[in-house]
């Protein structure tokens, strides 16, 4: 919806309307700051509940596989509840949801239980679904629609500092101080008492979180007048399925964001593994997630490269040469040792760094009607990030980290192959 003046007598109000919505868009900027970061703090937990709870590499994977699974379980139900409720009251459902599901941690760190925190995920990614299907297109209404694009392109760029910053940080809290005792040892009372005061770290952490989360939703209050002004889009699954099976290119890049988002997550997920073993770097987990945090800024970097680079050439090839260039990053990884197999696979985030919107874009060229339909497809398809880990988790069981790579190479060259196949047609 676009707000402005049409004569003098308006104009005041609308200078006043101006800055009411000037006060929203920072607000969901801050929202899209949070998903990035509360999404990929799991990277950091991973090796934390791995090493607490003796976990092999496939059960670690399903703080991944309870998150993710939300997406596909909520993002239809969330875009029904968000049209009945309007903006404001699903915002607040959402910051609700997350703010619960965040506290829902300490009872799980006082539990000793995996299954506690597998539980608080599922919900907080619940939570985290509802506001992605409320912010998205609050974020194009906030203005004309010929700047709709580049007020959606600023709140992503801030997704990914929230996530660079979230993972930098949260693997100084998390994973920064480690016991002198050796959970291993332990059994019964002793070893519930010691994945306890373990797990309070984690916590505490999304306490924290809650209240962050919680002073956004206040912040909201106060510009709720403005929200509930927003006209919420009716949610519309009929012709979904036809769609999907009639669009050849739609249906290829279903399939492409399924796995971007699995091989993007997997790697994050083995990564604080991946740099202690003694093959790469042997650091410590926390030298490890610092690491890590390089990994989401190479993302960061190359999607501010990517705007202009995208000028330069068709964006089918260049997602063609990004996901070539991930697949060789893989391979000197798995083949190589010492600092060229860990910096070579921390390189693979400059690589993924276009291929999400470039996929997506690629994906609804040419739907005019049918693009909300096919955004939804496309959306639900995150999955991925709940399937492909847990399969590396369980390629990596059975034959190492540098094996389990072969996962998500196999992910990258169908997304290569697509990048062709639009790059033709």
């Amino acid at each position: 919806m676009t707000i402005e003046a049409t004569g003098a007598p308006a104009a005041a109000p609308a200078e006043g309307s101006k800055l009411e919505t000037r006060g929203v868009l920072i607000l969901v900027v801050a929202i899209f700051f949070l998903f990035g970061g509360i999404t990929n703090l799991n990277d950091v937990l991973i090796p934390k509940l791995k090493g607490l709870f003796s976990l092999n590499y496939a059960q670690a994977m399903l703080v991944q596989f309870a998150f993710f699974t939300s997406y596909a379980i909520f993002s239809i139900p969330a875009g029904i509840v968000m049209k009945k409720l309007g903006y404001f009251r699903g915002i607040v459902l959402g910051f609700g949801i997350m703010a619960v599901s965040c506290l829902l941690f300490l009872p799980a760190a006082y539990s000793g239980l995996f299954g506690s925190f597998l539980a608080a995920l599922f919900m907080l990614g619940g939570g985290i679904t509802l506001l992605q299907v409320a912010v998205n297109p609050l974020i194009l209404s906030l203005g004309s629609p010929e700047t709709a694009h580049s007020r959606l392109t600023f709140a992503q760029f801030f997704n990914s500092v929230g996530v660079f910053l979230m993972v930098r940080f949260g693997a100084e809290i998390i994973l920064g101080e480690t016991a002198e005792t050796d959970g291993s040892t332990l059994t019964g009372e002793a070893l519930k008492a010691y994945r306890v005061a373990e797990t309070t770290v984690i916590g505490h952490s999304y306490i924290g979180l809650a209240i962050v989360l919680a002073l956004i939703a206040v912040m909201f209050w106060f510009a709720r007048n403005f929200i509930e002004r927003q006209k919420v889009e009716e949610v519309k699954m009929t012709g979904s399925f036809a769609l999907l099976r009639s669009n050849a290119r739609l249906r290829f890049g279903v399939v492409c964001i399924f796995l971007y988002v699995g091989a993007e997550v997997a790697i994050a997920s083995i990564m604080v593994n991946y740099l202690g073993d003694d093959r790469t770097l042997a650091l410590d987990p926390r030298s490890a997630g610092i690491m890590l945090s390089y990994y989401w800024l190479g993302a960061l970097i190359g999607r501010l490269m990517g705007g202009f680079l995208l000028r330069l050439t068709r964006p089918g090839l260049l997602l063609a040469l990004f996901a070539a260039a991930a697949i060789v990053l893989n391979i000197v990884s798995a083949v190589s040792t010492g600092e060229l197999s860990a910096y070579s696979l921390v390189a693979v985030g400059l690589a993924n760094s276009i291929m999400f919107p470039t996929i997506f874009s690629l994906a609804t060229e040419g739907l005019d009607e049918e693009a909300p339909q096919a955004s939804g497809l496309l959306c639900t398809a995150i999955v991925g990030g709940a399937i492909i880990p847990l399969l590396t988790g369980v390629v990596a069981d059975a034959g190492g980290l540098a094996v389990a790579l072969v996962v998500p190479m196999g992910c990258y060259a169908v997304i290569a192959w697509y990048g062709l196949y639009a790059a033709r047609k």
